[in-house]
């Protein structure tokens, strides 16, 4: 082993930064149009139901593309996937900018999904190998950074959409992207490492399951066509979904390389609870992310700017209690705190009324923060921890796969809540969903607590 005092031993500080601009760049594209849609739609003529695939297929790419990347991370090397994903989300910022209409423009979020999927599982394979070099496990400031980066961040996304939107119009929440990937692309090529991950001489895999995936996205898109447009005649998709995800499970089980490991999640127990305390917490994130910017908009009739400032003291709540407990290596205690805060949060949106006060609107915004910061650290914390560190790219991308399938859940419930306008009572049924996913997460905390006592 390294001698923790030599040269080699100390973790190399220039990786950091290439990582957390990176890495913010999904997070910050899955919540700026949420500002946006308006414009977009009154740009295009398009109604909600079009525009609200701006968000479904960013979220069907990125789940799609987390597992993919990370994947490929731990096979082809977690450099060449960064620097793709970099040029990745600068090719989709030009498009989006310029898009004629607004299915190109959804194309280009698709893009855009994929492109910004690299960094974060890229990221923590490249830890996981820089720890293995040096002997040392990674700081745990450099794991808090990037947890912030990978996920807390997202949070600000609303701030700076209505920002932009007042300096460049909707187009500028596209075209941010390509500054910032050229910057993701420039850091990366100077400043990551050139390892590949063959540290026992095997040779890399480099195949990929398209079967798994083409049957993974359809189940995922049939379900969304449904959800989204709810009718008899469209009563075809749920059983297109059902057989497309049946499919999907024996192929991942039989498959030599697939594309998500069903085996190793299923024998798992540990992490598969913790992958699936993402899910529900992504159902809760970005149902206030959304949900709470619509009725910002629609109900309390808040401009796009001023809604952005509203929900910046949720970053900044986040970002500050992520800050605070990031040191600690141990999740258990900030699963439950996040736990309890959810549970505070959704209860002060049951009592939103249409002309609530700003001061209140502010205080949700704030404790709807905390678990955000505490969730993403913990359950990185996790998975950093459980997980056959020879497979941390993959184990990343799993992890944000399943954020991102909660994501998913989240834009169909806020779709049902908010069928029929933007009132606080929308507003409360949706809470009510959000509820519910909250309580299970605690029910599963609760669970791991008595098995271990």
């Amino acid at each position: 082993m390294t001698n923790e005092n030599s040269p080699r031993a100390r973790f190399p500080r220039s990786l950091v930064v290439p990582m957390i601009v990176g890495a913010v760049l999904n997070p910050v594209n899955t919540s700026i149009i949420a500002v946006a849609l308006v414009p977009i739609g009154i740009a295009f003529g398009a109604p909600a139901d079009e525009t609200a695939w701006l968000i479904s297929a960013l979220f069907i790419a990125t789940a799609i593309g987390q597992p993919l990347t990370g994947r490929l991370a731990d096979s082809l090397g977690p450099r060449y996937l960064f620097l793709a994903g970099a040029a990745l989300t600068t090719v989709a910022g030009v498009a989006g900018a310029v898009a004629p209409n607004i299915w190109v423009l959804v194309v280009a979020r698709v893009i855009l999904g994929f492109g910004t999927s690299a960094a974060y599982p890229a990221s923590i394979a490249i830890l996981g190998l820089e720890s293995r070099r040096s002997g040392r496990p990674t700081p745990s400031s450099v794991l808090t950074l990037l947890a912030i980066a990978g996920q807390t961040v997202a949070v600000i996304g609303p701030t700076l959409g209505g920002a932009l939107i007042e300096i460049g119009g909707w187009q500028a929440t596209l075209a941010i992207n390509v500054p910032l990937g050229v910057l993701s692309f420039v850091l990366g090529a100077l400043w990551l490492p050139k390892i590949r991950h063959l540290e026992t001489g095997e040779r890399a895999r480099t195949s990929i399951d398209m079967a798994g995936i083409l049957l993974f996205a359809t189940t995922l898109v049939s379900v969304l066509i449904f959800i989204k447009g709810p009718s008899i005649a469209l009563i075809w998709l749920p059983a297109i979904a059902a057989i497309a995800a049946v499919c999907f499970v024996l192929r991942e089980l039989r498959a030599p390389d697939p594309f998500i490991d069903i085996r190793v999640i299923a024998t798992s127990g540990p992490l598969l609870v913790i992958y699936l305390q993402m899910f529900l917490s992504a159902i809760v994130t970005y149902s206030f992310i959304f949900g709470f910017t619509q009725w910002l908009e629609g109900g309390r009739g808040l401009t796009p700017a001023v809604t952005g400032l509203v929900l910046l003291p949720s970053f900044a709540s986040g970002l500050l209690i992520a800050a605070i407990t990031g040191r600690n290596k141990r999740f258990t205690g900030k699963l439950v705190a996040s736990g309890i805060a959810q549970l505070v949060g959704l209860t002060l949106m049951l009592f939103i009324t249409d002309n609530a006060e700003l001061w209140y609107l502010v205080l949700i915004s704030i404790v709807m923060g905390v678990p955000q910061g505490l969730i993403n650290v913990g359950t990185q914390s996790a998975v950093y921890l459980m997980a056959d560190q020879k497979k941390l790219g993959s184990a990343a991308g799993l992890l944000r796969a399943f954020m991102y399938l909660g994501a998913i859940a989240s834009s169909a419930l806020g779709g049902i809540a908010f069928a029929g306008g933007h009132s606080s009572e929308q507003l409360h049924l949706l809470s009510v969903f959000m509820l519910g996913a909250a309580i299970l997460f605690a029910a599963l905390l609760l669970c791991r607590r008595a098995r271990h006592s």
